[in-house]
This record gives C-alpha cells, sequence and structure tokens, in this order.
C-alpha cells in the first residue's frame, strides 16, 4: 500500500543533537494529517525532511512512494510548501510573485498564467492582484503564500504553523480554503500551536515531544482517550485540589486551575459545588487538555 508520506525509523541528528528520534508514522492520501508539540519538539524538523530541504539521518523516508533521498526533484514537484515566515519578493506585486514561483517547476507561461488568475480568485485576492507586496495585511500574505504553494498543482500541502499571528476572522478564512482544497483530494500537512485549528481541521494528529512520538490519533479519539468527554475548570485555587469520590473522575492542576474530567457532565456536578467560592467553567473536552496533559507546563511555556 502507497502512503501520501510514510516514516519508518526517522531519526536526524545535529552534531550531539537528536532533533527527531525513531520516528515512525503514515499520512494517507487525500487526508489532512497534524503534528503538534512545544517548541522544539521537532516538527518542522520533520516537515523539512517531508519536502526535501534537509536531509534524514537514519531512518526510511518517501513522499509519494519515492525516497527522499534519491528523489529529491520528483518529490519537490508534487509537493507545495508554506513555511512559518514569509517569503514572498518584496519588489514584486502578487501576480508577479506567483508567476515567478512558477518559473522554479518549469510551468508554461500561459499555464502559470492561468493558474494565477485562478488562485488569486480562490484566495480572495483579486483586488490585490497587481499591488506591491509591502501593501498587503499579514492575512493577505498569507493568503498569497498559500496560493504561491498552489502553484504546481501539488498532492501534498506542507503548512508549517499557516496562521500564527493571525486575527480570527481571518484564521477561519483559511480554514475554509484549506477545507475546500481537501475536499478536492489534496493531502494536507499540518503543523501548528492552536489546538482549536488542528481539531477541527485535522483527520488524524501526532503529538510529539523531544523528537519521539507521544500519540497518535483522530482529534476525538485523543480526547476521549486521555481527558473524556467533559472537563471542570475551578480557577483561582490555591489550596489542594479536592478528592472526588467517583473513582472515574480524572484529576490534575495546572498552577492555580484545578481540572477534572469525566465521561458524563453530571459527574462533575458535586465538585462544581464544592467550589461554588471560585470561578468555575464547565465545558466538553478539548484537543489542548490532551496536549498539556501530555506534554506537562516547563519552561518552554514561560
Amino acid at each position: 500500500m502507497s502512503f501520501a508520506v510514510e516514516a519508518r525509523g526517522l531519526i536526524k541528528r545535529y552534531n550531539s543533537l537528536v532533533a527527531v528520534d525513531r520516528v515512525s508514522f503514515t499520512v494517507n492520501f487525500g487526508e489532512a494529517f497534524g503534528l503538534l508539540g512545544p517548541n522544539g519538539a521537532g516538527k518542522s524538523t520533520i516537515m523539512k525532511m517531508i519536502h526535501c530541504r534537509i536531509a534524514p539521518s537514519e531512518g526510511e523516508l518517501r513522499v509519494s512512494g519515492l525516497d527522499v533521498n534519491s528523489a529529491k526533484r520528483q518529490i519537490k514537484g508534487r509537493v507545495g510548501v508554506v513555511q512559518q515566515e514569509n517569503s514572498l519578493d518584496p519588489d514584486l506585486s502578487v501576480v508577479e510573485n506567483l508567476l515567478v514561483f512558477a518559473r522554479y517547476f518549469r510551468i508554461p507561461r500561459s499555464t502559470a498564467e492561468t493558474r494565477a488568475a485562478d488562485l488569486i480568485r480562490m484566495l480572495d485576492l483579486e483586488d490585490k492582484r497587481d499591488a506591491n507586496i509591502e501593501t498587503l495585511s499579514g492575512g493577505m500574505k498569507r493568503r498569497l503564500m498559500i496560493a504561491r504553494a498552489l502553484i504546481n498543482e501539488p498532492s501534498l500541502l506542507v503548512l508549517d504553523e499557516p496562521t500564527t499571528g493571525l486575527d480570527p476572522q481571518v484564521r477561519h478564512a483559511i480554514w475554509d480554503q484549506l477545507r475546500t482544497l481537501k475536499s478536492k483530494g489534496i493531502t494536507i500537512l499540518l503543523s501548528t500551536h492552536y489546538m482549536d485549528e488542528a481539531e477541527k481541521l485535522c483527520d488524524r494528529i501526532l503529538i510529539i515531544d523531544h523528537g519521539r512520538i507521544l500519540v497518535e490519533g483522530s482529534p476525538r479519539e485523543l480526547i476521549s482517550r486521555f481527558v473524556l468527554d467533559f472537563a471542570l475548570e475551578a480557577r483561582g485555587c490555591d489550596g489542594r485540589q479536592l478528592q472526588s469520590h467517583d473513582s472515574s473522575i480524572v484529576s490534575e492542576s495546572r498552577g492555580s486551575t484545578h481540572f477534572y474530567f469525566a465521561s458524563r457532565a453530571e459527574q462533575l456536578a458535586p465538585l462544581l459545588r464544592a467550589y461554588e467560592h471560585v470561578e468555575t467553567h464547565l465545558r466538553p473536552s478539548n484537543l489542548e487538555d490532551v496536549f498539556l496533559r501530555l506534554t506537562g507546563m516547563d519552561e518552554r511555556f514561560s
């Protein structure tokens, strides 16, 4: 069986630092696959190896069945990349950025012009077609980065924190565009620090830390497995957590906030009453609860 991405025992070393440590996973064609982890966990390193920017130290890595060590040119022709930093040419207009980038793939001028016009329309940049890059907002630049990554009609789109620093309206607009691309059969590999982004967009998720895989599964599976279905937050608590008489309730502390997780909301009602002297919030559990439970809160988050 062929996969969009297949990693087996993947290792990346930088001298004595092991950035990626024997990682194995697969990404199916047509799915949205998320990479989550704290800063320095190895997410960007994995993505750079996938789009052949850096080479693995050991292990096997294939993209669309092609080995990254022997088929770099073919792989780069099939992958679109949206990096963390905007790398648009400030001396060119919106459409010129697309047309110049198309030359790297030896796309004929007439074909590139047609694709550029379609992408500008799809990413809602028609009013800015001839605008200078420096006049664009942050959201427009990110949409143009996505458009540029699609100019070669890739089968795999690699997005490294594509919505960082954008306001909620722009983030949601980009989410809609990514869903549209997925509906057209494009495989999406997404790295993000926004847990709601991963939860809404991804079919499956890989959480890594210190270069190693912690868990893999769908957002719903991971939530049910690690933090059940409902959460109670008791904020501003200075004392110890209350002990629940229900052994199926899971509890933990994060600073001055106590958390309780249960499979049913009514299980948390007694605790809700017991914490009536502080601010409480009863809600569905989410992927951020999973992430913090597995990776903890240490100096990387300070």
